[in-house]
């Protein structure tokens, strides 16, 4: 069974925010000659085998996981200080998920399956509803 990752998304006030700024990244880094699409960490997780075995980052997102994207890789690297980071390759596609509650942490965290929020899926109410109407009504309590 897959492993993911929790991970607050910081900077970042919604779900289309976080689609446009992975779009505006890519750009960037693929005229520096970068394919893939990755988020940098100073940690490295420890149970890579089982994340890699189907395992997505959920973000965070104005204390609320909105979304996850699928890990693809998990590459360790030093950077140009000789300090250990490493990359979290994902898939860029953002996939919706059911709204559920964080509070506020460093990091990353694992996140077990049975605690990962479900996809959205297909044609959905919350998923069409406007962002910062979607946002006051969390801030609610109401989502």
């Amino acid at each position: 069974m897959a492993l993911h990752i929790l991970k607050l998304c910081v900077g970042v006030d919604t779900v289309e925010d976080l689609e446009a700024w992975i779009a505006h990244i890519r750009a960037d880094r693929a005229r520096d000659g970068h394919e893939h699409h990755f988020h940098t960490t100073r940690m490295v997780p420890q149970r890579k085998p089982e994340i890699l075995e189907g395992g997505s980052i959920y973000w965070v997102i104005k204390g609320t996981v909105q979304c996850r994207q699928r890990l693809v890789g998990i590459e360790p690297f030093t950077d140009g200080q000789g300090i250990g980071r490493c990359r979290l390759m994902l898939d860029p596609e953002v996939v919706r998920t059911h709204w559920q509650p964080r509070r506020p942490f460093q990091g990353w965290r694992y996140l077990k399956p049975d605690d990962a929020p479900e996809d959205l899926g297909g044609s959905n109410v919350l998923a069409e509803m406007p962002p910062k109407l979607r946002l006051e009504l969390a801030e609610l309590g109401l989502l």
